[in-house]
């Protein structure tokens, strides 16, 4: 399948022009991921599944029945950012001074990007992030200053519609500066058959004493074909926090990359899953202890049924030099139906002999004896069984530290 286009803007750039390039040449190397790519063998899926794809290289411009115009009931105060159909939704965003947003093309012809642009993975190594990268164009660049600390999330709404099978290709950089703080929201939804192939890749700079907390809801349409990559940074004792919830579609794929660069830097990767037909989702991770002193803890929980498909794979890496490092990770997936699949492959990486790291995986039904003695007690089978479920969830979306981000998160 012949994906490239012409006509894409900034052609003239030729710094654009020539990374877009290498973008196309790596993804032509590497090709769409197979049953003996490692690093998919339990996600792969065939070009043609995505049927006949239109890339919308036209300038976006939104009637006023476009989604773009409603606004999101949302049960918290937020900054508000769009982007509909794969493409940014405006050009002037209102901000308070302390965090600097453009569009992806604009930050790309100031310069603004010039030093975080394609700098924080090698894309010989993700070939949808290559696939991504022929395709620069749309997209946010976000900054938030030396010492800011927002007072309310940044709120992302990327929305698809129905009547065309766009392919999405979606390049997002932020970075937050020393001892800044902020709240990044990305909620993924679109129209009830929408089909079609949206493609995001997240830059992440955290610097020096930095917070960054990032949630993201993917609830979007069965038909759907989703793949996330967060490629994260973290300075000296920075913090980058975040919490995936997936539902169902046909394919969904978040990865999270994170390198700790320096001493004292931290990583919270979390992760639930719901499916309840024949969707399927991948949790994919890999943190990279880079220096002595630094903490990742990972728990990611699934809940299938049908014939549905959970995948996780999380990797830790330890370095020689990350000694007095703690790294942990722990995967759990309760599966309600005989035809439901989980394959789980966890990772310790580990080249330093002072460290502290543990990894694990389980799976399994419902407690029968719990079913049983509730429905005792006049509970009906099915809240019995809603309550369990509830429960063993709980234990994820407690880290989540915004009660009301969580229970937004929790509502489907």
């Amino acid at each position: 399948m012949d994906f490239f286009v012409k006509n894409l803007w900034g052609e003239d750039i030729p710094s654009l022009a020539g990374l877009r390039d290498k973008g196309k040449i790596s993804f032509a190397e590497q090709g769409f991921p197979t049953i003996k790519t490692e690093a998919w063998k339990y996600s792969y899926f065939q070009p043609e599944d995505l049927g006949i794809l239109q890339a919308d290289v036209s300038e976006h411009i939104c009637g006023e029945d476009c989604h773009c115009h409603e606004k999101q009931d949302l049960p918290f105060d937020a900054y508000r950012l769009k982007i509909c159909n794969g493409n940014v939704s405006g050009h002037h965003f209102d901000f308070p001074e302390g965090i600097l947003v453009k569009s992806l093309a604009e930050a790309i012809y100031d310069g603004d990007v010039k030093n975080y642009l394609n700098k924080s993975f090698d894309m010989n190594l993700f070939p949808f992030a290559a696939l991504n990268t022929a395709y620069l164009e749309q997209g946010l660049f976000v900054c938030v200053e030396r010492g800011f600390c927002a007072d309310k999330p940044i709120y992302l709404n990327y929305h698809n519609h129905a009547e065309k099978n766009i392919f999405c290709n979606i390049r997002n950089i932020f970075v937050v500066e020393s001892d800044a703080n902020i709240v990044l929201i990305e909620d993924f939804n679109s129209e009830k058959d929408g089909q079609y192939f949206c493609n995001t890749v997240n830059e992440i700079y955290i610097g020096r004493n930095a917070h960054f907390r990032h949630y993201k809801k993917q609830n979007e349409s069965a038909k759907a074909h989703h793949i996330a990559l967060n490629c994260v940074n973290v300075k000296q004792n920075g913090t980058y926090t975040s919490f995936c919830h997936q539902n169902e579609c046909i394919f969904a794929r978040n990865e999270t990359y994170v390198k700790l660069l320096e001493e004292g830097a931290e990583a919270k990767v979390d992760a639930v899953y719901k499916l309840q037909n024949n969707g399927h989702s991948d949790i994919t991770t890999n943190i990279r202890h880079l220096a002595e002193h630094t903490v990742s803890n990972q728990l990611v929980k699934g809940v299938l049924s049908g014939n549905s498909k959970g995948v996780f794979q999380g990797q830790i890496h330890i370095a020689p030099d990350a000694q007095k490092t703690q790294g942990y990770q722990l995967h759990q997936a309760l599966l309600l139906s005989d035809d439901a699949v989980v394959d789980c492959k966890p990772e310790l990486e580990i080249f330093a002999d002072d460290v502290k790291c543990s990894h694990g995986a389980t799976s399994g039904d419902l407690d029968k004896n719990q079913l049983f003695y509730m429905q005792s007690r006049g509970i009906p089978y099915d809240e019995a069984k809603q309550i369990l479920i509830d429960a063993y969830l709980n234990e994820v979306y407690s880290h989540i530290a915004d009660d009301e981000i969580r229970q937004w998160i929790q509502k489907k």
